[in-house]
C-alpha cells in the first residue's frame, strides 16, 4: 500500500473532516520544526526569540511544538526576526475565478 492509501484507509479520504484536521496539524508541526531549526541555526534561545517579537518563551515553545495555531502575522514576525525567507504557494487548480 502507498502512504496515501494508508491515510485514506485509517484517517479518511481527502476532504473529510478527520483528514483535513490531520493535514492541518501536520502543517503546524512542520512550521514549528522550521521555526525551531531557524532559531537554533541563529543560536537563539526561545526566550531571546520571544523578546525579539514581543511574546513570552512559552508562546515560542508552543509554536515550535505545533501545539497552538499560528497566525500569518505571527509567522511573518517570527521568520522576519530570524532573518528567514518565506515563500507561499497558492494553487487554484484549473478553475478560474469569475469576475463580475
Amino acid at each position: 500500500m502507498t502512504l496515501d492509501e494508508l491515510k485514506d484507509k485509517h484517517i479518511g479520504k481527502p476532504g473529510t473532516e478527520k483528514r483535513e484536521n490531520y493535514e492541518f496539524e501536520l502543517q503546524l508541526d512542520l512550521v514549528g520544526e522550521m521555526i525551531k531549526k531557524a532559531r537554533k541555526d541563529r543560536n537563539l534561545t526561545q526566550e531571546q526569540l520571544g523578546k525579539l517579537i514581543g511574546v513570552q518563551k512559552a508562546q515560542i515553545s508552543k509554536l515550535e511544538n505545533g501545539s497552538t495555531n499560528i497566525t500569518l502575522t505571527t509567522m511573518l514576525r517570527v521568520f522576519d526576526a530570524l532573518k528567514a525567507k518565506i515563500k507561499f504557494q497558492i494553487e487554484l487548480g484549473e478553475e478560474k475565478p469569475a469576475l463580475k
